[in-house]
């Protein structure tokens, strides 16, 4: 039996109080990577900052260095000091501190995985953490197996020997095709329960993307007209002014497609097009965005409505910059993709022949992440043409990023003795209408892995059935040319603009 019982601190009807987990301990593994350094580590200062971890809390780092838990501690002070959200205060770190501790070993070192399993022991006794742990996987993809064997062979995987929950947390990527994906699933679900495994599209911690349900389902304004009936098209993007840096290696095998399309868009996708759930339980939601992933259906055409492009060198904010074959670690002939974009089609009764058209690259004039609603134009203006010239169509844009909020645009008379219509904009910005900020996305997603909340987590058949979908764009490109260049600093190649000037509408220019 475990241990795992209701929090003492939270009623769990009253959603408004803090929700703070019970004693454990978090467990990364590869610590001295960026990730770690810059998001983690922050994110965990953050949540103690806000009284939001159990006074049992123990911050454990794994990695190959000759440190000891005073060393750790100096390198998780500066990464907390640079990386955090929050003021950083002595009083809040010195308490993190006195439960830092490091383990030095690989990941083929038998010795330092025994010391760790009993120093995960040895925690219940020292600082009351139940023999609760969460492990986190921020390494390569590669080393999952030889971790999970190590896991597996020392118990720390097991709930029942243990007697308490034991949490593995896996970033992306997810596999590289479904093939990949299904193998590494069976890899982690051999070693712990379904419930207990947390992939993290960090997407999904965003405040914006969780106001997009509240917006849809607390609100009657929108939900009777969130179907084809009125809705035109659905465009989703994700565009990066940067290109790829230091990042070569990982992204020569990879590209935008694999990098972007298969796990952040797909994801906003489901949950624009989602039913309503029965309830906001982890189950009820997996369920309804499993539902739409399952009725996404590419177009016929691949060759007129898959694009992939290459950035070339361009200018991008006065500054002159290298094309992506220029770039350190890029192979001279390489055909990866830093810019993709496709149509595809939800086959529900909700949507239709309604196109959702998404798109995601490097090097375009700005960073933005949205969601543009594009409704329908009325069927009848009692207006003269030229009253009208400049109104478009009704639009909401659920701004991810950077400028977090929505934008709801529709036409309305221009001051004046005549009648004249044009598109005006209502926008609503977070940091405006809160006074507390939004949390990081890996604030909100530990918490929810301390928690055992997996509302936002994409499980095992998610995460393959968008490998279904991405999957035969990868095979058709890899039959066909060489992506097509694009400048830097433009919005991506041509034929992603033709690709909706055939269907009669153009890309919004966020």
């Amino acid at each position: 039996m475990s241990r795992l019982s209701q929090n003492p601190l939270r009623d769990p009807r009253d959603r408004r109080l803090p929700r703070v987990p019970e004693p454990c301990a978090l467990v990364v593994f590869g610590v001295t990577g960026d990730l770690a350094r810059k998001k983690l580590i922050p994110a965990v200062y953050d949540l103690a900052n806000r009284g939001l971890l159990p006074p049992g809390f123990v911050l454990m780092g794994f990695a190959r260095r000759d440190w000891g838990d005073g060393d750790f501690e100096q390198v998780a002070r500066e990464a907390a000091k640079q990386g955090a959200r929050t003021e950083f205060r002595d009083e809040v770190w010195q308490r993190l501190a006195e439960a830092t501790k490091f383990i030095p070993g690989s990941f083929d070192d038998d010795q330092a995985f025994d010391q760790l399993a009993q120093s995960l022991k040895d925690l219940d006794a020292s600082h009351g953490t139940g023999g609760n742990a969460a492990f986190y996987l921020s390494i390569p993809p590669s080393a999952f197996p030889t971790v999970l064997k190590q896991m597996e062979r020392t118990g720390m995987a097991n709930n029942v020997e243990t007697n308490s929950w034991r949490r593995v947390v896996v970033e992306k990527p997810f596999g590289h095709d479904l093939a990949s994906a299904i193998e590494l699933n069976k890899l982690v679900d051999d070693v712990f329960t379904a419930q207990d495994v947390f992939r993290i599209d960090h997407y999904l911690g965003k405040e914006t993307v969780q106001n997009l349900l509240a917006l849809r389902f607390a609100n009657e304004l929108f939900e009777p007209i969130w179907n084809s009936h009125h809705i035109d098209s659905v465009q989703i993007t994700m565009a990066e002014d940067v290109g790829i840096g230091s990042r070569a290696g990982f992204y020569e095998g990879t590209g935008a497609a694999r990098d972007v399309l298969q796990n952040h868009l797909l994801q906003l996708l489901a949950l624009t097009a989602m039913d309503e759930p029965v309830n906001f339980d982890a189950a009820e939601l997996r369920t309804e965005k499993r539902k739409v992933l399952g009725a996404t259906q590419l177009p016929k055409d691949l060759a007129r409505y898959a694009v992939r492009g290459q950035y070339d060198q361009g200018w991008l904010a006065g500054e002159r910059v290298k094309g992506y074959l220029a770039e350190e670690g890029v192979a001279p002939k390489s055909r990866t993709e830093t810019f993709a974009a496709v149509r595809l089609d939800v086959d529900t009764r909700r949507w239709a022949g309604v196109p959702f058209y998404l798109r995601t690259g490097k090097r375009l004039p700005r960073r933005v992440t949205e969601i543009g609603i594009i409704f329908r134009k009325p069927p009848f203006l009692p207006f003269a043409h030229s009253d009208t010239e400049e109104l478009g169509a009704n639009q909401l844009v659920v701004r991810v990023q950077p400028d977090e909020g929505l934008t709801l645009r529709f036409g309305s008379k221009v001051p004046g003795t005549t009648m004249e219509v044009r598109d005006v904009a209502m926008d609503f910005l977070y940091g405006e209408a809160f006074t507390e900020n939004s949390p990081e996305a890996y604030e909100r997603l530990l918490l929810d892995v301390l928690l055992g909340d997996a509302s936002l987590f994409p499980q095992n058949e998610e995460v393959e059935q968008s490998w279904r979908i991405i999957d035969p764009i990868e095979e058709f490109w890899a039959s066909g040319r060489r992506p097509e260049l694009y400048r830097a600093g433009e919005w991506g190649p041509r034929g992603a603009d033709e690709m909706l000037a055939r269907d009669g509408r153009t890309w919004r220019r966020p």
